[in-house]
C-alpha cells in the first residue's frame, strides 16, 4: 500500500524558488485568447476616450454653468486616464 510522499524535513526548511513556481502557476494562452482579450481591452479604451469626450462636449454648457470644481480639464484628464487605463491593460494581455 503506497500512500502519499511525506516530504521530509529538510526539504520544507528550504525556500522554494520563486521564479520556478511562477513558471509553473502560469497557464498556457493560446494566441486566439491573447489576440480576442487584447483587442477587447484596446477597443474599449478607444470606445470610451471617443464616447466620453463626446458625451463631455454635448454638456459642456450645462458644466460651466454649474460653477463646479471639477471643470472641463479634470473631467477630460479622468476619461483620458480611464481609456489609457484600458490601453494599458490591453497591452499587458497581449505581450504577457
Amino acid at each position: 500500500m503506497a500512500g502519499p510522499k511525506v516530504p521530509t524535513l529538510q526539504s520544507l526548511e528550504k525556500p522554494e524558488d520563486l521564479q520556478e513556481l511562477i513558471r509553473k502557476d502560469r497557464g498556457d494562452d493560446c494566441l486566439g485568447c491573447r489576440v480576442v482579450g487584447s483587442g477587447v481591452f484596446i477597443g474599449l479604451g478607444a470606445y470610451s476616450y471617443y464616447s466620453g469626450m463626446a458625451q463631455l462636449e454635448m454638456q459642456r454648457k450645462a458644466i460651466l454653468k454649474s460653477k463646479s470644481m471639477f471643470g472641463m480639464a479634470s473631467r477630460k484628464a479622468g476619461i483620458t486616464g480611464i481609456s489609457l487605463v484600458f490601453l494599458g491593460m490591453g497591452f499587458w494581455r497581449a505581450v504577457k
